[in-house]
């Protein structure tokens, strides 16, 4: 099929009308924004388009503004606007608009038949070019971080191309010798490659070339500390896995698979939600600082999600202010966040669904529940509180969050993360560094210094004791018995208030709780069995 406009990733970036090549923009800024834009294929906040490909104290936003002027000129075609831009968010519309890399993407990692061999030829010399080739300073530190990991899903896909490659079916036992070497070459301390490799030498009849491959192999996988079965028969094939499936991690396939909308709140804030997975819904309120792309490579969230997203069709959303929704908006309040559920799930067409709270959102769950029962079939609530901490808080307590108010108006924005620290080892005072650091630059991705203050302030005044004795749905509320931000007893006073909720006492410090803890695999467990019983 000939698309109307081509884009292609691989080697330097080119852009095509019908097959025939466009000109583009001399400023390598501009080509890189471009580039961004097809690869990611979402809307993107222009803050993080700033981010990406300008430093201050230029003048970011213009800078931007220029570069997609340029941009229009080359992918707005045949009275087709693909740069779609507004105040907060540049998209480049995909439609009629082929992006080749994410095309060969979608036919590795959704589980095709086997695919012919001239067409994973084709693909294996399509990844001789780097990816984004000449781009590697358009960009901030921010965007070489970006294009080392793009680069680094680039190198699964050829690995995942060379691996069909050399078990293929139809393959001849010369040709398979050539893609089972160059698998093992990208991957040298690999085991499966490497007995491919040595197998494919065996079918040509070189025995010896593969018993010296795969003692030299086991040398070296010895001497980095890889413990293999070290045994050479003839019989390798049977090593070998026969169907040439790639291991994508499960939350970069949810990612890719995650569809992205918008709707409008009734004063006219856009609200960013998404839906993944497929099975009865499953609704997540909005907690404290979402973004529905970038939580999902999170040491912290992407378990999580893809846990919800399992057996259930998973749906979520950006809160007013942060994320992808708007952030400039007038109204950061409890009753806003429970009228940005209504207008999510209104938005969607659903009729009766369990809702996932999480720390403020189990108040905003709660909430929505006791006025809406008939839609309501079951409430999950993990590290939530019924009163927030300018009312269930000690006088100390409350000393120390005005305190960190103070903090958050004064260093949020800046590049040193201890402002935001502080809040993050209260979530998870029993992470790792990597967790804590990724929790920290996350924070500050999510919304603006203004917007954070707004947030916390907001939480301090949520009161929804008078609505705990109306939620007539079944519901099960979890919390960690050394809760550092919430304490045990406002979860227990947030159970004991809903007429016939378990409560569920977790071992654990975190309030975020995390994938590789017990405590996660117990409330995961548990809430699986819950709406296995109350939300089918």
């Amino acid at each position: 099929m000939l698309y109307p406009l081509s884009i292609e990733l691989l080697g330097e970036l080119t852009v095509r009308e019908k097959g025939r090549l466009l000109p583009l923009p001399a400023s390598r800024k501009a080509r890189a924004v471009l580039a961004y834009l097809a690869a990611t294929g979402r809307p993107v906040r222009r803050e993080r388009l700033c981010e990406l490909f300008w430093d201050l104290p230029d003048d970011p936003r213009g800078s931007l503004r220029w570069a997609l002027s340029k941009l229009r000129q080359v992918v707005d075609r045949d009275g087709v606007r693909r740069i779609i831009a507004d105040r907060e968010r540049v998209e480049l519309c995909l439609d009629n608009t082929h992006v080749a890399l994410r095309k060969t993407w979608e036919r590795l990692f959704d589980n095709p038949p086997i695919i012919p061999l001239p067409e994973l030829r084709a693909m294996a010399e399509d990844f001789e070019r780097p990816f984004l080739e000449g781009l590697d300073s358009a960009g901030t530190e921010t965007f070489q971080f970006w294009l080392g990991s793009e680069r680094a899903d680039v190198q699964v896909m050829l690995l995942n191309v060379l691996r069909r490659l050399t078990l293929h079916p139809d393959i001849s036992p010369d040709e398979a010798v050539k893609w089972a070497r160059l698998w093992q070459e990208y991957s040298p301390l690999q085991e499966v490659s490497a007995r491919a490799r040595a197998h494919a030498l065996l079918r040509t009849g070189k025995p010896d070339e593969a018993g010296l491959f795969w003692k030299t192999f086991c040398t070296e996988a010895k001497a980095a500390g890889i413990a293999i079965d070290t045994t050479f028969t003839s019989n390798l094939l049977a090593d070998v896995p026969a169907t040439p499936n790639p291991a994508e991690p499960k939350p970069r396939r949810m990612l890719r698979k995650q569809t992205i909308g918008f709707c409008r709140a009734s004063d006219g804030v856009r609200l960013a939600h998404a839906r993944v997975g497929e099975g009865p819904p499953l609704v997540k309120a909005a907690n404290w600082l979402n973004h529905l792309e970038l939580d999902w490579n999170s040491p912290i969230w992407g378990k999580t999600f893809s846990a919800c997203a399992d057996g259930r069709t998973f749906i979520r959303y950006d809160e007013r202010g942060n994320g992808l929704s708007d952030w400039n908006v007038d109204d950061i309040g409890f009753e806003a966040f429970v009228r940005d559920l209504e207008t999510v799930v209104d938005a969607l067409g659903l009729e009766r669904f369990p809702l996932l709270g999480i720390s403020q959102g189990a108040a905003v769950c709660v909430a929505y529940a006791a006025r809406h029962p008939e839609r309501v079939s079951a409430l999950v609530l993990v590290g939530g509180y019924a009163t927030g901490w300018r009312i269930g808080a000690s006088t100390e307590e409350q000393a120390r969050r005005e305190a960190v108010l103070t903090l958050t108006r004064h260093g949020w924005g800046t590049s040193n993360p201890a402002y935001r620290h502080i809040i993050s080892q209260t979530f998870m005072p029993d992470s790792k560094p990597k967790e804590l650091e990724w929790f920290d630059e996350f924070q500050r991705q999510c919304t603006s210094p203004e917007n954070a203050v707004r947030f916390q302030q907001a939480f301090g005044d949520i009161d929804v004791r008078d609505s705990l004795p109306r939620v007539s749905a079944p519901t099960i509320v979890f919390h960690a018995r050394d809760d550092r931000r919430i304490e045990l007893e406002q979860g227990r006073e947030l159970a004991s208030g809903i007429p016939g909720a378990e409560f569920v006492p977790l071992d654990s410090k975190n309030h975020i709780l995390l994938g590789h803890e017990p405590a996660w695999l117990e409330c995961v467990r548990r809430t699986s069995e819950f709406l296995e019983l109350h939300a089918q």
